[in-house]
């Protein structure tokens, strides 16, 4: 078997600025890449894949030359590839179930969603216009709240179906965590902005600016004609850890911190009017995908120590390997086993260090993981200016709050039928983040597509 398409990136030495890091396969990559697939006769990885694209169908096209047709097997089942092939945990899901990786590595199904989304970007119209839509139906409409993966897929499914579909989004660009939470290098915004195009393309109308919950509610939604509503708000409210010191000046939550770079392009002051302090020294607390993105941006603005902070061990690090080996080639210091107990600061209520304390693994716990036991002594100071908390959100409250019927789980997410995903309130449906927690963009795809597909039923517009 041929080996795997190694992707290339930017070399260390150019990862200054903002520029995405991974650089897409060449054609001749792509080929030989996708000449790896078997084309099995019961393919898992179709199984794997949360929105169910029909993965030896495109790579088949791929083989054949036909990325035009790739592309729309891929758009199939699949609104925003080009996103997915760059963010979406791959080797968790489709290429975890690649029969290739039980001897070798798998294809890099990935890899070529990207490729086939940037060449159909570049040298293909797409898929997705107003003709793919079925005939509207009179009098049905439908709301979409949030404008994240799972609110633009819902948005764009209903639309197919023939629905005047309207998506509110709070803030003033839509996109949600792919727009304030994946960094340019990760995600350039062309990119995001392309695929929105190409669902607004469809007669979505997006309306920026509405924070539903302030601006409208619920109720109003239903009172302007709207048959049903979808709740795709996210988990947007930061976690913070409780430590001693986290009001300090230079404590940033990780959602913060990105959505200052990100949305409000703070990374080109003073060009853009959305200053943002990163000093010298930085400790990022947590070692999840967003963790790692808030530490290699703080790289790329200025600081010359970044360190990332976690109580446990390397093999137990949430975020993907390849974020993992991209923060390490880029200087990133790891400070693993080490659990941070204070943020301390001078006079002048500025960080200036953060204490922690050696942490070495002891007995299983609950779920079977080795738990973290501090050792006695251990406790040190890493000399930091800057802290940057990434350790988790929780359920957007503002819609919450303001609808106090909607029936919410322990951990006050929205609770939903399994099966329909409908909140106790009839009409109004949910998916996302606000529902699991916070998850992949693909996951929230995924249940933003059986959202819709509920809300046809429910609509009576299923056929």
């Amino acid at each position: 078997m041929a080996p795997r398409q190694e992707m290339n990136k930017l070399p260390k030495g150019a990862r200054t600025g903002f520029d995405e890091v991974a650089l897409g396969y060449t054609w001749e990559q792509a080929r030989a890449e996708a000449e790896r697939c078997l084309q099995c006769r019961s393919p898992q990885c179709s199984k794997g894949c949360p929105v169910g694209v029909d993965i030896p169908a495109f790579l088949q096209a791929i083989v054949h030359g036909n990325i035009g047709r790739a592309y729309q097997i891929l758009q199939d089942q699949n609104r925003l590839p080009a996103i997915c092939g760059r963010v979406c945990p791959q080797e968790t899901q489709c290429e975890g179930r690649c029969i290739l990786a039980k001897k070798g590595e798998p294809v890099a199904v990935g890899a070529l969603e990207r490729y086939c989304a940037d060449w159909a970007r570049q040298h293909y119209n797409g898929t997705l216009n107003r003709a793919d839509s079925g005939q509207a139906k009179a009098g049905q409409k439908a709301a979409v709240v949030g404008s994240g993966p799972a609110g633009l897929t819902a948005a764009a499914d209903l639309a197919v179906a023939g629905l005047e579909v309207t998506l509110f989004e709070a803030l003033h660009a839509a996109g949600g965590v792919l727009r304030y939470g994946i960094p340019e290098f990760r995600l350039p915004k062309d990119i995001v902005d392309y695929e929105i195009g190409q669902i607004r393309d469809l007669g979505v109308s997006i309306q920026p600016n509405y924070l539903i919950g302030k601006t409208l509610d619920i109720p109003d939604l239903f009172s302007q004609g709207y048959g049903a509503v979808f709740i795709g708000a996210g988990a947007g409210l930061p976690n913070f850890l409780g430590l001693e010191g986290e009001n300090l000046n230079g404590v940033y939550s990780a959602n913060e911190f990105l959505t200052r770079v990100n949305l409000m392009k703070a990374f080109r002051f003073p060009e853009y009017d959305t200053p943002i302090r990163v000093g010298k020294r930085v400790a990022v607390i947590g070692a999840g995908n967003v963790a790692m993105d808030a530490a290699r941006t703080a790289v790329r603005l200025g600081a010359s120590e970044v360190s990332i902070v976690y109580r446990r061990s390397r093999a137990e690090m949430p975020a993907r390997l390849e974020e993992i080996v991209n923060a390490e080639e880029e200087g990133i210091r790891f400070q693993l086993l080490t659990n941070p107990l204070e943020v301390l600061g001078d006079e002048n209520y500025q960080v200036q260090g953060l204490r922690c304390q050696r942490m070495q693994l002891g007995e299983p716990d609950g779920s079977g993981r080795r738990r973290p036991q501090p050792i006695p002594d251990s406790a040190f100071v890493l000399e930091v200016d800057t802290v940057v908390v990434a350790v988790g959100q929780g359920p957007n409250p503002i819609l919450i709050r303001s609808n106090p019927n909607l029936q919410l789980d322990a951990r006050g997410y929205i609770e939903v039928d399994p099966d329909t995903l409908m909140t106790n309130i009839p009409g109004v449906f949910a998916a996302g983040d606000i529902v699991t927690g916070a998850a992949t963009v693909i996951a929230a795809m995924g249940e933003g597509r059986r959202a819709a597909r509920s809300i046809l039923e429910y609509l009576d517009c299923s056929s």
